[in-house]
């Protein structure tokens, strides 16, 4: 099976085509919605991170705004930085340089004389890259180059009865065809670790992901909290989750049923082909953030109860298996995996269906989120979501 991308200069293939305004720290966030918003065909984020941070924190957020420049869906990257942050102009392009070799510009704005200037500056590189990036055109490759990474949000019942199962079927399929599937979210793997922990490929990843499980809850004990009072969350406990060893057996569905490669820490750059785990956190945002700095292209995000998210580097499809959220927020919902539920369709069918949808956007088809221009991220922190 095929797909049409855009090739890269490292190799790597994108389903989009656009130059990132990266910020390196909060300082910078402003001034690169501002540039974005001048020029086409560019995109940026609101980054919180990038300065006041310990290194072992700091070290995270580098990993994102290197991943951010490094998926194959960017064609190249403008950095703005402040100046002083601790997250250094010369820190930022050399972790972005040991990812990839495409294009890069840099803007500080305390030595480019202020904010006013450092647009101009920054606007002129980006309009240039843009040109550029417009004559890269799609070509056919081969599916073995997607990297689909996988998500659910405000889950229900139906999240583990349909949808998640749906995209567990749509991630073995992705693997047979020598593609790679991401299950994510360490804290929804607590109380169904052993369960993938048989799946894995050798001892060493199966260690592994004992290891990120016990950690995640060590990292929070620490500070004298439980990962429990926090998740699930009011919405999954409105929805009718009762507790988080439910909620975990229904989101590891999304995995499938194949063997588990290999286990990536949070935000790492993914190599290895077929089912992978990363470590993230539950939160959306942060989760999958993490998954895009690792190179995946898609993001396919399961929800019951409904969530609206998107993200500003990879498009964000979503899907539902209760009939009545994907009634209620058609604005927001790209699939419908209800019929499961009701004995319409089985979750083979609704696999299928969903692996040629993935292509489609892949090809170029907009999400919902796209369309609607979401673009909100958050980044890991040492003292971490749940």
């Amino acid at each position: 099976m095929e797909f049409l991308g855009y090739k890269r200069p490292d190799g790597r293939v994108g389903v989009r085509n656009n130059v990132l305004i990266l910020p390196a720290s909060v300082c910078a966030s402003d001034t690169t919605r501002i540039i974005s918003q001048k020029v086409e065909g560019t995109v940026t984020f609101n980054n919180q991170n990038g300065c006041s941070q310990v290194p072992s924190d700091q070290q995270l957020t580098m990993d994102v705004m290197a991943g951010f420049a490094a998926n194959p869906n960017i064609y190249g990257t403008v950095v703005v930085s402040l100046g002083c942050e601790n997250c250094q102009m010369d820190l930022v392009v050399k972790a972005i340089q040991e990812r990839t070799n495409k294009p890069i510009k840099q803007v500080i704005i305390q030595e480019s004389g202020g904010t006013i200037k450092a647009i101009e500056k920054a606007v002129k590189f980006a309009e240039d890259m843009v040109r550029e990036a417009s004559l890269v055109q799609r070509e056919k490759v081969d599916i073995s180059h997607l990297i689909v990474g996988t998500n659910c949000g405000g889950s229900d019942p139906t999240s583990g009865l349909a949808s998640n199962p749906v995209v567990g079927d749509l991630s073995d399929r992705l693997v047979d065809l020598g593609a790679t599937s991401i299950l994510s979210e360490t804290t929804e793997f607590i109380g169904a670790e052993h369960i993938l922990a048989r799946r894995a490929k050798n001892e060493e990843v199966k260690q592994r992901i004992f290891d990120i499980v016990h950690r995640y809850e060590k990292s929070l004990q620490l500070v004298g909290e439980e990962v429990r009072e926090g998740n699930p969350s009011p919405g999954n406990k409105e929805g009718g989750l009762t507790t988080l060893e439910e909620k975990s057996l229904g989101c590891i569905h999304k995995g499938g049923h194949r063997v588990i490669n290999a286990v990536y820490d949070y935000a790492k750059q993914i190599d290895d082909h077929g089912l992978v785990i990363m470590d993230t956190p539950g939160n959306d945002f942060s989760s999958v953030a993490g998954m895009v700095a690792g190179g995946c292209q898609v993001v396919v995000f399961t929800t019951g109860r409904g969530n609206v998210m998107g993200n500003p580097i990879v498009p964000v499809f979503k899907l539902t298996g209760n009939k009545i959220t994907y009634a209620n927020m058609e604005d927001n919902m790209d699939f419908n995996a209800s019929p499961v539920i009701y004995g319409e369709k089985t979750i083979e069918e609704l696999g299928e269906e969903l692996l040629h949808k993935t292509i489609e956007v892949a090809n170029g088809k907009k999400t919902k989120s796209e369309e609607l221009g979401y673009m909100e991220i958050a980044i890991a922190r040492v003292c971490n979501y749940v």
